[in-house]
Parts: C-alpha cells; structure tokens; sequence
C-alpha cells in the first residue's frame, strides 16, 4: 500500500477501532459459555473437547481465505474490508441470539460453526484496516487501540453473566437442564453490542480505493506461491484424503471390541486428515485467480 496517506486523529483511530469491542463480545461470550450451553443440552464432559473442533478448524480454514479475498474486492460505497464487517457482524450476531435457544446439542454444535466462522469473517479484515488506513508511523498506536478494545470487551463480555446476577440482580429461575437465564441474557446483550459495534465502524470510516499501480503489483505477486502445478497439490491432498480414510477404518476396527482402550477421541485424525485435503486441493485454483472481486451494482 502507498505510504503516503494522511496522519488520522485520535477520534478517527477511535472509530475504526471500535468494532473489535463487538468482535471480542462474541469471541469472551463463546469461549465462557458454550461447554456450560452444551452441559445443559446433555452433552457429557468427555464429548465437550469434540463439539470445540469448531474454533480451530474455522480458523484454520476461515482466515486465510477472507484475508486473500478482502484484499481483492471492492465496493464503491463500503470499500475493501467494511463488507465483511457487516456481513460477519450480522451472522455472528444471529448465532448468538439463537445458540443459547438451542433444541439439541447438535443445533448448538451447529451454531457454534456458524459463529466462530462469522466472527473469522469480520475479524481478519479488522487487522488489515490498520495497514489500509494509516501511515507507518501510526500504525503502533492503531493496533494499540485495537488491542485496547480486545481487552475490554473480553472483561466485560466474559463477566457479564456474573454481573447480571450480583449487581443488576435480575430473577433467573428456570427450569432444569435448560440454559440459565443469565447466559441467554448475556448473549443477547453481545448480540447488539457486536452488531452495534461493528456498525459503528462500517458507518463512521471510510477506505481508500486501491490504484491502479497497487492492485497491478498485488495481482503481480499472487502466482508466485504456486511453486509447482496444480496437480501436484492435488496427488498430495487426496494422499492425505486416502490417509484419512483408511484411519478411521483402522480406528473403526479398533474400537468393535467393548475392552478396546482406543476411544472415538481418535476419529479427530482421521478428520484432520480430510480436512487437509480442501485447502491443498483448492490452493491452486485459488492463488492463481488474477482478477479483483468488484461488488458493484454496475
């Protein structure tokens, strides 16, 4: 990106900073909560680490992909990266309104793959906005703001339950085995916090349009991670599909016996193995796409 972009004040380093206060709600919300959501739906301790595959794998499959396709879209009204505030904003904050509503421990388990991939979805640009909007010499103070607004809504996102019962002292009888009402409460209040946020941002900063000499160079330099062609990514992610496959029938087989000490713990393997195979898979069709996603109504 050019170097050369105006000094911002405080205040505008403020507002493009303060939707990580929403984003962190969901994340302190999610990761305080949701084993107390699934104990209540029945799920017992030893399937607790299972049902959390969700954050690490959305992550890993999440991240890179935003942060590759953000950096090549462009709106003529919400830029490059404010898109996906919004749209991850939005999701994000349905899941949370409707997880702690939850039927079924599938649902929720379901519900937390939605969230934690929304919440990929509006925080990876995030990080991206303080390289795209200020000049080297700030850009310390933008990810200090950004590191403040973390901290903050942590605090405040992973207390709340608490505080809803011994400051505001709000009633929360409720029915065995269902979620508690303070929870539920609590994950409607991050609801809004995360959208309101993050609309906060959307609405109160703008982007600068990539030139022409910048997308070129961006577009130039794409190709080089392909190292060899496209079918030696592919031989290599379906070697690891065959990988999977074949363990979880070894486990499979391991596990007929009832004295058998493999547990179903190890099925985990056998899927990384097969979720390896998408990225390679797809890797080189994906870095060899040359062309900007323009949304626009034109």
């Amino acid at each position: 990106m050019s170097t050369n972009k105006p000094k911002l004040s405080f205040s505008q380093i403020f507002n493009m900073s303060f939707g990580f206060l929403g984003i962190q709600f969901g994340f302190a919300l999610q990761n305080a909560n949701v084993s107390r959501i699934f104990e209540s739906l029945g799920a017992k301790e030893s399937d607790i680490a299972g049902l959390w595959l969700a954050a690490p794998i959305t992550g890993l499959l999440m991240q890179p992909i935003i942060g590759y396709m953000s950096d090549r879209t462009w709106h003529p009204t919400f830029g490059r990266r404010r898109p996906y505030f919004l749209f991850g904003a939005i999701f994000a904050s349905i899941a949370l309104i409707l997880m702690p509503n939850s039927s079924t421990l599938w649902m929720a388990a379901g519900l937390l793959w939605v969230l934690d991939a929304s919440i990929n979805i509006s925080m990876e640009p995030f990080r991206a906005f303080v390289g795209d909007k200020l000049p080297p010499e700030q850009r310390t103070m933008g990810f200090a703001m950004q590191s403040l607004f973390i901290g903050l809504g942590a605090v405040i996102a992973s207390a709340l339950p608490w505080l809803l019962i011994h400051v505001f002292k709000i009633d929360l009888t409720g029915d065995t085995g269902t979620v508690p009402y303070n929870v539920k409460l609590s994950f409607y209040i991050g609801a809004g916090a995360f959208l309101v946020a993050v609309l906060w941002t959307v609405f109160t900063s703008k982007e600068y349009p990539l030139t022409e000499e910048e997308a070129h160079e961006k577009l130039e330099r794409v190709p080089k991670v392909i190292k060899y062609g496209p079918a030696l990514y592919q031989r290599r992610g379906l070697i690891l599909t065959g990988i999977g496959v074949i363990s979880a029938v070894i486990f499979y087989t391991l596990m007929l016996s009832p004295d058998s000490p493999f547990h179903r713990e190890l099925y985990v393997l056998s899927f990384i193995f097969c979720l390896l195979d998408w990225p390679i898979l797809g890797l080189p069709f994906l870095c060899l796409k040359r062309d900007m996603i323009i949304l626009s109504c034109k």
